[in-house]
């Protein structure tokens, strides 16, 4: 596969901003309830926060799971409206989907060739195993090496991977002077684990950034829903939010969030202060955005920064 260069050379430091914008729902029709009739919606997505790059480049995260290779064509499509100098801009990161029967570092190759097409044609920004498999973590590292190495990609990364696999990984990789540039994790104020168990504090030993992903807690963290509302929820995440929202603890989050937004100012929303919670703790948050409302929202969290007083204050 011959792939149209891209702008940034390959082996540059792969330079993130403070937040991405995760494209799960851009195609998902199971958990997200997607429409193609919106795809004018999620242009809009695109490029607003491709407008917000005047100083950092724009990270948006897809895989070949989500929507099975629809997120990746529709993101393709929209960088495709862009010259080469907004698309230079831009960070393009996906995953490779560690099915049961893909086992061979070929076909983490193969499943890279084919995410390359849908992107556009250019090399991946970031190419990630999208979770790990124990019977061919080994062979996965090989192909994504294997990928760099061909030009296909120009910075890899894993995900959901813990201590002893991000460790594993990163000596792995190190052995052909690759780094492992990023862990994607879920970590938000309702999903502590990688703080308490750490999981944040080996990635940072290692030089690994971490991407938060679900910091809005898939939505439940907004503030939007209560339990008079719930069941207007469709699709899987009802009945996760059932559970949920009727709890003191909960509440009481809530309580604390909405304080820190008071003292931000009238415009500060619940969403900023749960995506700004996870920047403080030194994670790159990629909330997801279905609409130019909830992107402008996820951007504005960047007008303000959450103190150390306010992050223990959330601790608590």
């Amino acid at each position: 596969l011959d792939c149209i260069p891209n702008a940034r050379e390959k082996g540059t430091p792969l330079k993130l901003p403070p937040i991405g914008l995760g494209c799960w729902a851009w195609g998902d029709s199971l958990f997200w309830g997607y429409n193609p009739m919106n795809d004018g919606d999620l242009q809009q997505v695109f490029d607003y926060a491709l407008s917000k790059s005047k100083k950092e480049p724009v990270l948006f995260d897809t895989a070949e799971l989500y929507g099975l290779g629809r997120s990746e064509i529709l993101l393709g499509n929209f960088a495709k409206a862009h010259n080469a100098n907004e698309r230079g801009k831009t960070i393009l990161a996906t995953k490779f989907a560690a099915l049961p029967f893909r086992t061979k570092p070929e076909s983490v190759v193969k499943a890279c060739e084919a995410s390359v097409k849908r992107l556009g044609g250019h090399p991946i920004d970031l190419y990630q195993i999208h979770f790990p498999n124990a019977y061919a973590n080994a062979a996965y590292w090989d192909g994504l090496a294997m990928a760099y190495e061909k030009g296909l990609v120009q910075a890899v990364g894993v995900s959901n991977y813990g201590i002893d696999a991000t460790r594993a990984c990163h000596a792995a990789l190190a052995k052909r002077g690759i780094p492992l540039a990023t862990n994607q994790i879920q970590h938000s104020l309702l999903y502590r684990y990688p703080e308490e168990n750490g999981l944040l504090q080996a990635c940072n030993d290692l030089g690994v950034q971490v991407l938060s992903y679900s910091p809005l807690a898939l939505g439940l963290l907004t503030g939007k829903y209560d339990i008079d509302n719930v069941n207007q929820i469709q699709g899987p995440r009802k009945s996760l939010f059932q559970k949920t929202v009727g709890k003191a603890d909960f509440k009481n989050l809530l309580d604390s969030m909405k304080t820190i937004a008071r003292d931000h100012g009238n415009d500060v929303n619940l969403a900023q202060v749960a995506i700004n919670y996870c920047r403080a703790k030194n994670t790159i948050p990629i909330p997801g955005a279905r609409n130019l409302r909830q992107v402008q929202s996820n951007y504005g969290s960047l007008d303000w920064t959450m103190n150390s007083e306010e992050v223990k204050f959330l601790d608590q």
